[in-house]
């Protein structure tokens, strides 16, 4: 099997779980407990506190563990929302944000909240300058993401993050994909709120954070216990957040590494499809994208047919987000930067991560070359662009 759909999730690696273990089978002691045992349990929770920080810069204090990025996510909004409902009610995001965000904003439609969704151009990049231009005096929070999940694309936060410093706006970033993956600052990003989630770098499912700076103002998203400073109830996933604080100090030791490995591997495949394979559409900026990201619409193909095929021949991939991965309609993002509904349906996205290698990266190519004109020969619309074209 070639995995090549880290973006969906990770393997864990072997010193996370390593790492975990003994807080399943040995100190599993509910860390809010009054006694010693518990105390070891909470020791571990605050040292995953500090290791999860320092990737971005942040102080302990300013953790706050979660179940994943959605909902961080949520809280991130939701809890901005309401807590500076007095200042107003507007709200400012992009066209390509994950659906946690886009949903979430849909919710807080309802509650009678005003959303600005800006648009992107044909790479992806939100624009500073419309940042600044959608700004009102009741605007409260701006809300874009680290870089896409599915094209790649970086986004230019620090220049963002001086806007809505300059105008006094929080900002939030939704850093699923980016943490731990490319180097991120939240003091000289000027970013307010940042979410993450352990399973995108190693990690186990189930836990991430939500970094909200200190003098931050957000209602509980969960009401029950006093955990998480009585911010977030709910009895704490010690073997998680231990698992996630160990692949975050895993990944930033070696992130320089990372990159340049996975970038090379990256920049191989992109380069053999570019000059391999006919009608291809690379998605997503050509520079300023994660290492790890490949995404490209082919002309006259169905992404499913091509993912389908790919799999019997052992290539996990996908066509965009592993949470709309059900859905027929072609990708939110692939639309946002202009590409027709019958180019956007020809999408693939490889996402890689250290374990992938040079090799498997020209095994894919090579099916590809042989799966995508196997797929054209059926369809009618390549068959009237080759006879117009002849």
């Amino acid at each position: 099997m070639i995995y090549m759909d880290n973006a969906a999730t990770t393997r864990m690696s072997k010193e996370v779980f390593d790492a975990m273990t003994p807080y399943m089978l040995e100190q599993y002691a509910n860390a809010a407990g009054t006694y010693s045992f518990a105390a070891k349990s909470t020791e571990a929770i605050e040292k995953a506190r500090k290791q999860t920080a320092a990737v971005i810069g942040a102080k302990a204090n300013e953790i706050y563990f979660t179940s994943g990025g959605t909902e961080s996510d949520n809280w991130a909004l939701k809890g901005a929302a309401k807590a500076y409902a007095a200042k107003g009610k507007h709200i400012i995001t992009s066209a390509i944000e994950h659906h946690a965000i886009l949903h979430t904003c849909d919710a807080l439609k309802k509650d009678g909240y005003d959303i600005t969704i800006l648009p992107v151009d044909a790479d992806g990049k939100v624009s500073p300058a419309d940042v600044e231009a959608a700004i009102r005096p009741d605007t409260i929070l701006v809300s874009i993401m680290a870089a896409n999940n599915e094209i790649g694309t970086i986004q230019p936060l620090r220049e963002i993050g001086e806007i809505t410093k300059k105008h006094g706006v929080l900002f939030h970033t939704d850093a699923v994909q980016a943490y731990a993956h490319i180097p991120l600052n939240v003091d000289e990003m000027h970013i307010d709120l940042l979410s993450a989630s352990a399973h995108k770098f190693h990690g186990p499912k189930g836990v991430g954070i939500l970094y909200v700076r200190r003098g931050v103002k957000l209602t509980n998203f969960m009401d029950g216990g006093a955990q998480e400073k009585k911010r977030r109830a709910g009895t704490s996933n010690v073997p998680g957040i231990v698992g996630m604080g160990a692949a975050a100090q895993i990944a930033m030791a070696n992130m320089e590494e990372s990159i340049k490995k996975v970038s090379e591997v990256r920049d191989h495949l992109i380069g053999r499809i570019v000059a391999e394979i006919p009608h291809a559409k690379l998605n997503g900026h050509k520079t300023d994208r994660l290492p790890g990201n490949v995404n490209f619409c082919f002309r006259f193909i169905e992404g499913e047919s091509m993912l389908m095929l790919l799999d019997a021949n052992g290539i996990c991939a996908s066509s965009g987000s592993a949470c709309t991965s059900g859905s027929l309609d072609p990708s939110h993002v692939l639309l946002a930067i202009g590409l027709p509904h019958e180019i956007a349906h020809g999408s693939l996205r490889l996402s890689l991560c250290e374990d992938n290698t040079m090799e498997q990266a020209d095994f894919v190519v090579d099916q590809l070359k042989t799966i995508i004109p196997r797929l054209r020969a059926m369809s009618p619309l390549y068959e009237d662009f080759v006879r117009e074209n002849a």
